[in-house]
């Protein structure tokens, strides 16, 4: 039996998040309302589809280095950016731990692939 590695779960772990996270954009009202909270509604499609393209392209980056590469970097500047409309917007420690959490993950995940 072959030993799946700890980047290998990490990998999969922020992929099918970013995959869910992706969907719920666009299926959930409490993620609406976020983006409304944010004031940042007009960009909730957009966000919507970079973390459904950044979540699967982790997935294939399974397969193939150079696409894990650019996924991890693409999600870790998503973050980042989700870091920084939190800290705007005066939010909580608490709610702005996600963010972070996937902020450094996906640093990691590319650093660990270039």
């Amino acid at each position: 039996m072959d030993f799946i590695g700890a980047n290998t779960i990490l990998t999969l772990f922020s992929g099918l998040a970013f995959i869910g996270y992706g969907l719920s954009i666009f299926f959930s009202s409490k993620m609406q309302n976020e983006f409304n909270r944010f004031k940042l509604q007009k960009y909730s499609a957009l966000v919507g589809v970079l973390e459904l393209l950044g979540g699967l392209g982790l997935l294939v980056g399974l397969f193939y280095t150079p696409v894990l590469v650019i996924s991890s970097l693409g999600l870790a500047l998503l973050m980042f950016l989700g870091v920084v409309t939190r800290i705007r917007i005066k939010d909580t420690v608490k709610s702005t731990i996600p963010a972070a959490f996937f902020l450094f993950l996906n640093t990691y995940l590319f650093i660990q692939n270039i």
